[in-house]
């Protein structure tokens, strides 16, 4: 039964594409020389994922706090990371900002595409100096007063636990002086596990945005110490999560 529901999804998938991108490129082409942060352009594929979050009968989802994460901004936003839908969950909040994506994606046909129609970042885990450019990228972005989107830990979680977050987004929003905005989510790698092509139904997923940590509240200029204080916050509030559904 997975497996034939599983073969809808992506077959759906394919037809929301094929639907989807050519109008997107045309919105993107028209919106160029106006749009210079590529905020129409995100605000779409934002649209997209919430109606493609909402019509797939193979979880059940359930979003809380969405409105703490005010209009106005820049924000760092964390999140952990469980699935390759995570992105697409994400980005069914409607929240604005660039994503950081591993470089990777810019060569997965489509998905590829979309990162460059939306100006979003991207970063060399292995190179030094991709990171770095990175970093400069996002700084101005935040200076700029355009929020950024990280996964602190950097790559999907293998058991659905929260792994070790790098520095990275906690020395941006030191740097910047602006918020932290943590968004939790648990049960995407239940649906689809990392590596996993079958995606597996039946299973709740639940994402929550929490209240922005402003900069005069996280207690250190230390981005490693910050992190591990965002670790732990998230790690407890997972584990509640699942506390209250055991």
């Amino acid at each position: 039964m997975d497996f034939l529901k599983s073969l809808f999804v992506w077959l759906t998938g394919v037809i929301f594409i094929t639907v989807f991108f050519p109008l997107t490129f045309l919105v993107w082409l028209i919106t160029l020389p106006a749009d210079r942060n590529r905020i129409i352009t995100h605000t779409i594929l934002t649209w997209q994922s919430w109606l493609v979050s909402r019509i797939f009968p193979i979880w059940r989802l359930t979003v809380k706090g969405r409105k703490k994460a005010p209009g106005e901004g820049p924000f760092v936003f964390i999140s952990n990371h469980q699935s390759v839908l995570d992105i697409l969950l994400i980005n069914s909040l409607c929240l604005n900002y660039k994503w950081v994506s591993k470089i990777e994606n810019m060569n997965v046909p489509f998905l590829g595409w979309y990162l460059r129609m939306a100006d979003y970042l991207t970063v060399d885990r292995g190179n030094k100096e991709s990171k770095e450019l990175m970093m400069t990228k996002a700084l101005e972005c935040l200076n700029n007063g355009v929020s950024v989107m990280m996964f602190p830990e950097g790559t999907r979680s293998a058991d659905r636990e929260i792994g070790f977050f790098k520095r990275g987004a906690f020395q941006l929003a030191l740097e910047a002086g602006v918020p932290i905005i943590p968004i939790l989510l648990d049960g995407s790698g239940g649906v689809l596990p990392k590596h996993g092509l079958i995606f597996s139904t039946g299973h709740k997923v639940r994402i929550e945005v929490f209240d922005p940590v402003a900069p005069e509240s996280f207690g250190t200029d230390n981005p490693d110490i910050l992190s591990v204080k965002f670790s732990n916050f998230m790690k407890e509030r997972l584990a509640g999560w699942r506390k209250e559904e055991s």
